[in-house]
């Protein structure tokens, strides 16, 4: 394990994220993971956190809404592309996802955190949620609405400070 800071974090994360990145939760024994294409870095609160948004009709926001963390695992140059497509495609309702696609879970390596990680991926973003919050499609541009909202299955964003990150 080799630990990365915030800059080298950010670009080889914002390089793979248009190609897809697992958002791994676990609440009890209950573990989901879901492709992620959507996220930010950046700094708030004077401490380094990513926000993931996660509609309201996907598995994973059962899990997340009462969890207290998650993680990003991120394929920088395994092709994983097989993976990301069904993570993307399927609900953790109807199958186990991680099982169908082959995917190793390891325990995160913070004592901060009971999200797993996805040992296959080289980069690991290990985040304790600090805010939560239901977009309001009010405030919203109307052409994103139109895009993106049409059937009102709006995200909450989700804010983690980040507690760890680093290359397996």
């Amino acid at each position: 394990m080799r630990k990365v800071n915030f800059q080298e974090l950010s670009m080889d994360y914002l390089t793979q994220l248009v190609k897809g990145a697992f958002l791994t939760v676990k609440h009890g024994e209950r573990v989901n993971t879901m492709t992620i294409g959507w996220s930010t870095l950046g700094y708030m609160w004077n401490r380094p956190v990513m926000m993931v948004p996660v509609r309201f009709s996907r598995y994973t926001h059962e899990l997340i809404h009462e969890a207290q963390s998650f993680t990003v695992s991120v394929p920088i140059h395994k092709d994983l592309k097989k993976a990301l497509a069904l993570c993307g495609t399927k609900s953790g309702r109807e199958m186990d996802k991680i099982s169908a696609c082959g995917l190793t879970l390891a325990l995160a390596q913070s004592e901060a955190i009971a999200s797993p990680i996805i040992a296959d991926c080289e980069l690991q973003i290990e985040c304790k949620i600090v805010y939560r919050q239901a977009m309001d499609l009010t405030l919203l541009d109307e052409q994103i609405i139109k895009t993106h909202y049409a059937s009102g299955d709006e995200h909450v964003l989700y804010y983690g400070e980040i507690v760890s990150a680093y290359y397996r």
